[in-house]
């Protein structure tokens, strides 16, 4: 069998400080909510996952048991921040602390059809607030002390931007060759 690859360009951000970050302005006009979404619910998350990430090869945990999504979502302190459109779901940024004052926002995006409506960048300004403050929610964990992501060159256009227009500063760089899969789009059938 053949299989191609792909280079793909994976980009490390930080944030030190609170002070770090430059908020974006609340899209004007629109009813967007932010919520936590409290109760772990690997159905909820497969879905928020399955559909922010389908046109972008987010692909890693489609392969998860319902089990494995729930050892994710029960970790103390892991927390799920959904924006909402009028009531529907439009995007969700997932918080992951580790026991040294770090907190990795491990997901974040935007459903296809809400992108380019400056939701990103106040659903973006948000949540790393909610990783600056989560030892308030969860006192057990270590106050934190940075805040970091990546992006890679799969993403979408605008998402290095939207980082670098929130405060996040560059610490690392990384190309690979990896397998080039199709996008699996949000559901069976999506892209064909």
């Amino acid at each position: 069998m053949n299989s191609t690859t792909v280079t793909v360009t994976t980009w490390s951000l930080e944030q030190t400080s609170p002070a770090d970050l430059n908020p974006a302005a609340v899209p004007e006009g629109d009813d967007i909510r932010i919520v936590r979404a409290e109760v772990p619910s690997p159905e909820f998350s497969r879905f928020l996952y399955a559909s922010v990430g389908g046109d972008i090869q987010w692909i890693d945990r489609l392969a998860l048991t319902y089990a494995q999504w729930e050892e994710i979502l029960d970790r103390p302190g892991v927390e799920t921040w959904v924006a909402y459109d009028r009531g529907t779901p439009a995007g969700y940024v997932e918080l992951d602390p580790q026991d040294d004052g770090t907190v990795e926002i491990m997901y974040f995006g935007l459903i296809p059809a809400f992108r380019g409506r400056r939701i990103g960048g106040h659903l973006l300004s948000y949540g790393v607030q909610r990783a600056w403050d989560l030892a308030e929610r969860w006192p057990e964990r270590t106050p934190t002390k940075r805040v970091w992501l990546h992006t890679c060159s799969l993403d979408g256009p605008y998402a290095m931007d939207n980082y670098l227009r929130r405060g996040f500063r560059l610490f690392d760089t990384k190309t690979a060759e990896e397998p080039d899969v199709p996008t699996p789009g949000p559901w069976a059938g999506a892209q064909g």
